[in-house]
């Protein structure tokens, strides 16, 4: 079960994800906090996946190919979804664009060093960049419906979206630089 279990986390995501957009489209309050569960949920597995499979020793070529893609949809449907219900209009926009423009560019070198065998390592400033965004993210699905909780929780998530397109700036550069050596 143990070598199984980051497969269905990252499975997981996938599957919920159509969920987590869906609640977007229902009026109210009750489906903005189920979307943010949903996203917690889906948040979180996406650190357990390979926390777990490092640590047991059961990575596998499946999960390997399957998280970093399940990880990419995930972000750039959530993102989307935010754009297209006006959390994530004029200026704010902007982040979440320089956000995706990276996933790509991040992914296309990966791509393309691959079959030369040459890796690009995950920093950890990445790894912060990726605990900002999921913040903000969680901030922003929830949006305005999080004001009883926090207050200007749409502002926070905005504000932490933007710092996390800042570092994303930062590591996209740094990965090029890496990556451009071998081009």
């Amino acid at each position: 079960m143990l070598r199984q279990l980051p497969n269905i986390l990252t499975i997981s995501r996938i599957v919920l994800l159509p969920v987590l957009i869906g609640l977007f489209y229902v009026p109210g309050g009750a489906a903005a906090w189920a979307a943010l569960w949903i996203y917690i949920f889906c948040a979180v597995t996406d650190f357990f996946d390979g926390y777990l499979a490092r640590k047991y020793g059961t990575t596998s070529g499946f999960g390997t190919f399957l998280d970093p893609i399940s990880d990419k949809i995930f972000v750039v449907s959530v993102l989307v979804a935010l754009a297209t219900f006006d959390r994530l209009d004029g200026i704010w926009m902007i982040p979440g664009i320089i956000i995706l423009a990276r996933e790509f560019l991040v992914s296309g070198l990966r791509e393309y060093l691959g079959p030369k065998n040459i890796k690009v390592p995950v920093s950890k400033l990445a790894k912060w960049k990726t605990g900002f965004q999921m913040t903000a993210l969680g901030f922003l699905v929830i949006g305005d419906y999080g004001n009883t909780v926090v207050p200007e929780t749409l502002l926070i998530g905005q504000i932490l979206l933007s710092a996390a397109a800042i570092i994303t700036l930062i590591t996209g550069w740094n990965y090029l630089k890496a990556g451009y050596k071998h081009i």
